[in-house]
């Protein structure tokens, strides 16, 4: 069931391109659909009202895989001379401009590795039709702008599938002959196909009731395996949280009398937003304290509410084509954001959010695979699935909620969904309805959906003493990306903020800028319009230490003319949360890459005494919030140093950063021992904002502690280790121990799996842990775990946790000199090729970040992908890889 591309160019795939949409040629008005499950042999029954849009053309519908049985139209059998079957669809000449189609189609749910279409995990009937699956199911015009109503009709063997779930209400159930059984769903809410599901087998449910804010009962179920209820109570909670939440900011109700979520083990995505029949990767929503640490349960809580609030941004209203993904993903990942903001720590939510775009997205926007946050073309809509599209999406809807204000916001979100509710429609739609609402224009800003790449920005200043006056010099520039080499100014807030010698923010006059004004907490937002502009700031009494890009206010990175002084002064005392924490960050990253350039020449490695009592006076602050210490004290990843240098020395910065968290650890125990001891949480787990904040900074300082190897710490781990009751501080301990050369580390790997070998997403962690070890011999590791016993290609969570984890998270071992990661990479994804194309495509994006690395690493990074182009491909894979080496 896999589209395969061989070596040959000329068969190669064609690029859909967004300037070619047209409009259907039909619309699809009702859609009767008739499972009769079998896991290898399951036959659908569809029915379909029929309304021509345009004179003369042919029905075509998309179709994969299918055995096509029988075909109708007003009853009567379809001779073959009036259609034509291709491997990927159906079309039908001559067809009347209203008409009853009934098409039958057999498939096998089973040989369905890809996970798309229907499949089944572990006896379970599921399935995935974002983007492009429901035509592995039946014959249908398989795009988001076909919105139709659905009625389903599921029938099963009961004691092989008890339960059988689909979208809208249940409004028919019953006993059949045979020992089978029926299920009867309606969705009145028309819907694009990609929104469709089913779920069928054996599972278990808890319940509970939600009554919305105009008094309708809501019945909320989330359905798991039996062994799995006793982890779902903290998924049903974030549901009701996010369902007031989206009532209360957003005004939106729930609109069905029933909200269903299903945990499955086998499932590519996170979760998937079907109308109200959510289904998630159970990493997404079983949590327990045993099993799931603080991370987990903040996921579980974030990914429940994004996908509860796409059933008005995405359900509702959803994307006219593939290229509009943005629309409702960055609009919705923007939502989950601000609802887990309020849920926890605003400023520790928002630093979370930019170390993601900055380790993921920014590497995206400066290699081959680069692209507009709305594309302009694709070969696989699956690869496009990527944080360009969700996490830089989601900054640009934050940029407009800036330029607007909240009222702004609200009032253009108000006219969205008047607008379009019910529409498939563009982002250009979305932009028009925040302009009309407030009188705001917007058209500059939309180049922000067009243009790829992420844009500097560079500061320099100057201060006129005598007249008081301070002038703020902002340079923007956009690097060329793939297809686009030159790019136009971009219209960007940029947050600023002048404080004096105290720390205070300065009361100062914007002198000729209108629209620019200051806050409650000094913070200035300018609107950078222009390749170059000066802002001047008035009755500045005292040269200023300025405070940039506060809240990060847009997705750029910025060139400062600050000090090290100064980065320790704003560490200290900036009242701009972000910006504190950002300016700690940006001291470890000159300390680090000094730290490379001695490695590199073969010097003495030291830390500056100045850049020690930064860290001591941070660790010193009772008054701030304990998880902004923790952030603040977590130097740069290895990745994150990698993107401040022209040629990536990943041995040199994994030397750097090792030596200066020993330093710190050794310098500062007493203080790391004591914050370890003063945060000893109460004897039972709580997922509390101080509970987390305590246990993230005893575990950062545990970390600490590990890095220089003494004994008395990795006592302390191992106790740790011995004696938790949740697993955030078990996993913490054992993560410390595994990164360290310590021997006791084999047997508390050996202990952990003993202990949770029948833990599915707990044994992840084990993978994972091993994955990411900085010894030599990880990769040899590695290798010998793809043949464990509990490892298997066949489940997207395992391979993302061992060879995405080392791929991804491992630099230091995956770009070994030898090339035996890259290696280890291809032959993976050779494997997954012909297993899951999608999984295997995400997997192979790390060896198309060649470009900055030395001459010998670039050479054998691109031989492995020039390796990998020599078989037969799947479309995804094919398209990473031409892409990855400069073809696309």
């Amino acid at each position: 069931m896999m589209d395969r591309i061989d070596a040959d160019p000329a068969a190669a795939p064609m690029a859909i391109d967004r300037a070619a949409y047209r409009p259907p040629a039909f619309a699809i008005e009702h859609l009767d659909l008739n499972f009769y499950l079998d896991s290898s042999r399951t036959r659908v029954r569809s029915v379909l009202k029929v309304t021509r849009r345009e004179a003369g053309a042919p029905l075509l519908l998309n179709g994969h895989g299918l055995e096509l049985e029988s075909i109708r139209i007003d009853g009567a059998p379809l001779a073959p001379a009036r259609y034509k079957v291709t491997a990927d669809s159906l079309i039908i000449m001559d067809v009347p401009d209203h008409f009853t189609l009934e098409i039958g189609t057999l498939i096998n749910p089973e040989a369905n590795t890809a996970l798309e279409g229907l499949y089944q995990s572990r006896g379970l009937f599921c399935t995935q039709c974002e983007a492009e699956g429901f035509r592995r199911i039946t014959y249908f015009p398989d795009r988001p702008d076909v919105m139709t109503t659905y009625r389903v009709r599921l029938e099963a063997d009961r004691e092989a599938c008890p339960v059988l779930l689909s979208n809208g209400n249940l409004i028919d159930e019953g006993d059949l002959p045979g020992g089978r059984h029926f299920a009867l769903w309606e969705d009145p809410f028309p819907k694009p196909s990609y929104l469709f599901a089913l779920v069928a087998g054996h599972l278990g449910h808890i319940e509970d009731f939600f009554t919305t804010a105009s008094g309708r009962r809501v019945t909320l179920r989330i359905y798991a395996a039996p062994r799995d209820l006793d982890k779902c109570d903290h998924a049903m909670v974030s549901l009701k949280s996010s369902m007031r939440w989206d009532e209360e900011l957003y005004g939106r109700e729930y609109d069905l009398d029933i909200f269903n979520i299903v945990a499955i083990s086998d499932f590519n995505m996170g979760a998937m937003e079907n109308k109200s029949l959510n289904l998630f990767n159970t990493k997404c929503v079983l949590a327990k304290a045993e099993t799931a640490t603080d991370a987990d349960f903040a996921a579980v809580e974030s990914i429940i509410a994004h996908e509860y609030f796409h059933n008005w941004t995405g359900n509702r209203v959803t994307c006219r084509d593939w290229f509009q993904l943005s629309l409702k993903e960055g609009l919705t990942v923007f939502r989950d954001q601000e609802f887990s903001a309020d849920m926890g720590s605003r400023a520790v939510k928002r630093i979370e959010d930019v170390r993601l775009l900055r380790s993921h997205q920014f590497p995206e926007d400066s290699g081959p695979l680069a692209h507009p946050v709305r594309p302009d073309s694709y070969i696989e809509i699956n690869n496009f699935y990527t944080a360009t599209v969700y996490e830089k999406g989601a900054e640009i809807i934050r940029m407009i909620h800036s330029l607007l204000g909240p009222e702004g916001f609200r009032k253009g979100m108000d006219l969205y969904f008047e607008r379009h509710d019910g529409q498939a429609v563009t982002c250009d739609d979305f932009v028009a309805a925040m302009e009309d609402a407030t009188g705001v224009d917007l058209t500059q800003f939309r180049l922000w959906y067009s243009q790829a790449g992420t844009p500097m920005v560079e500061v320099a200043t100057d201060y006129d003493a005598a007249r008081q006056l301070y002038h703020l010099t902002l340079r923007q520039a956009t690097p060329a990306t793939p297809g686009q080499p030159g790019k136009k100014p971009l219209h960007m807030p940029i947050a600023v903020g002048l404080l004096g010698a105290d720390g205070q923010p300065l009361d100062v006059t914007i002198a000729g800028n209108e629209g620019m004004h200051a806050d409650a907490q000094g913070t200035v937002m300018l609107n950078l319009r222009d390749a170059r502009e000066t802002f001047t700031f008035s009755n500045v009494r005292e040269r200023p230490v300025p405070s940039i890009l506060r809240g990060f206010s847009a997705p750029v990175r910025v060139l400062a003319e600050l000090s090290r002084d100064e980065l320790r002064f704003l560490m200290a005392h900036d009242n701009d949360a972000f910006n504190r924490w950002e300016a700690g960050q940006r001291l470890a990253t000159l300390v680090l890459l000094d730290l490379v350039a001695a490695v590199q020449a073969g010097r003495t490695l030291a830390l500056e005494t100045a850049d020690i009592e930064a860290y001591r006076r941070v660790l010193s602050d009772h008054t701030a919030d304990k998880a902004l210490i923790a952030e603040t004290l977590t130097l740069p990843s290895e990745g994150d140093i990698a993107a401040e240098m022209r040629v990536i020395d990943t041995d040199a910065i994994h030397t750097a950063r090792s030596f200066m968290r020993a330093t710190l650890g050794r310098v500062l125990g007493p203080e790391f021992h004591e914050l370890y001891k003063a945060n000893q949480t109460s004897d039972s787990y709580r997922f509390t904002a101080g509970d987390v904040a305590a246990r993230q900074l005893k575990n950062m300082a545990l970390g600490y502690l590990m890095a220089v190897g003494s004994l008395d710490a990795t006592t302390l781990a191992l106790r740790q280790f011995a004696v938790a009751d949740n697993m955030t501080d078990e996993a913490a301990a054992l993560r410390v121990l595994v990164q360290s050369d310590r021997v006791e580390r084999h047997a508390a790997l050996a202990a952990f799996y003993a202990k949770w070998r029948d833990e599915d997403l707990v044994i992840d962690k084990w993978f994972s842990l091993q994955a990411t070890a900085p010894q030599e011999d990880t990769i040899d590791h590695v290798t010998a775990l793809t043949a464990h016993a509990d490892f298997t290609l066949r489940n997207p969570n395992r391979v993302r946790s061992l060879i995405g984890a080392f791929t991804q998270m491992n630099p230091v071992r995956f770009h070994d000199s030898s090339g035996r990661g890259y290696r280890f990479l291809r032959e993976q994804v050779s494997a997954l090729n012909s297993i899951n194309p999608q999984i295997a495509a995400r997997l192979l994006q790390p060896l198309g970040r060649w470009q900055k690395h030395d001459a010998n690493r670039q050479a054998l990074m691109k031989a492995e992908l020039e390796a990998l182009l020599k078989g037969d491909l799947s479309r995804d894979v094919y398209e990473v890889a031409v892409k990855s080496l400069g073809r696309g």
